[in-house]
C-alpha cells in the first residue's frame, strides 16, 4: 500500500478554536514579540481532519498601544501567519488578525469626579451654607478631575490559556495523506 496525498482547502472564513500559550498585553508586549496558540480541535474539510488538534498557530504582536491619561485605552493587535502540524516539514501559511481593545473607563472617570464633588458640596454646605456648598463642590470636583488626569486608562491583557477563535482570511493549501491499494 503506497500513500498519495490530496489537497483539501480550509476556505477563507473557516473558524478554529485555540488556546493562547503565553500572556500578552498592551503594557507587557512589544511589536514583533512571538505568539503561539494551540488548536483545541481539528480543522476539517468534507469530513476529513486536515489540521489536527494540537497543531500550533504562530505569529507576532503586530501593534501595541498602551493606555494614555484621560483618553485612551490599551489596544493590542495579534497577527497569526502560520500553523505547524506535527510530521510536516513546513508550516502552512495563514492570515489571521485579532484586535483587542480595553473597555472604556468613562463611567469610572465620571464617578471619580462626581463623588468628591458631591462630598465637597455636602461638607461645604454644612460649614458655609449655599456659598460653602458651591465652593466645596468645586474643590471636590477639581480634586476628582486631578485624579482622572493623573491616572492611565485601562490596559488590555489576554491571559495564557485564553480561548481564541481564529478566523482564516484566506484558504490554506494542505496535503493530507490517503491510502491507495
Amino acid at each position: 500500500m503506497s500513500a498519495i496525498s490530496r489537497s483539501p482547502k480550509p476556505v477563507a472564513g473557516t473558524t478554529f478554536a485555540t488556546r493562547l500559550n503565553a500572556t500578552v498585553g498592551s503594557e507587557s508586549s512589544r511589536v514583533g514579540d512571538t505568539i503561539e496558540a494551540t488548536l483545541t480541535a481539528a480543522i476539517g474539510v468534507d469530513g476529513t481532519d486536515v489540521i489536527p488538534a494540537g497543531s500550533v498557530a504562530r505569529g507576532e504582536v503586530a501593534s501595541v498601544e498602551s493606555a494614555g491619561k484621560v483618553k485612551g485605552r490599551g489596544r493590542l493587535t495579534l497577527l497569526f501567519n502560520s500553523v505547524s502540524v506535527e510530521g510536516h516539514d513546513e508550516p502552512y501559511p495563514i492570515a489571521v488578525r485579532l484586535v483587542f481593545v480595553a473597555p472604556g473607563s468613562r463611567g469610572e472617570d465620571t464617578a471619580k469626579i462626581a463623588v468628591p464633588a458631591g462630598a465637597g458640596a455636602i461638607i461645604g454646605g454644612i460649614v458655609g451654607g449655599k456659598k460653602g456648598a458651591l465652593i466645596g463642590g468645586a474643590i471636590g470636583g477639581g480634586a476628582g478631575t486631578a485624579v482622572v488626569l493623573s491616572t492611565r486608562g485601562p490596559q488590555v491583557e489576554v491571559l495564557r490559556g485564553s480561548a481564541l477563535s481564529l478566523r482564516l482570511d484566506r484558504a490554506i493549501d494542505v496535503r493530507v495523506p490517503i491510502g491507495r491499494s
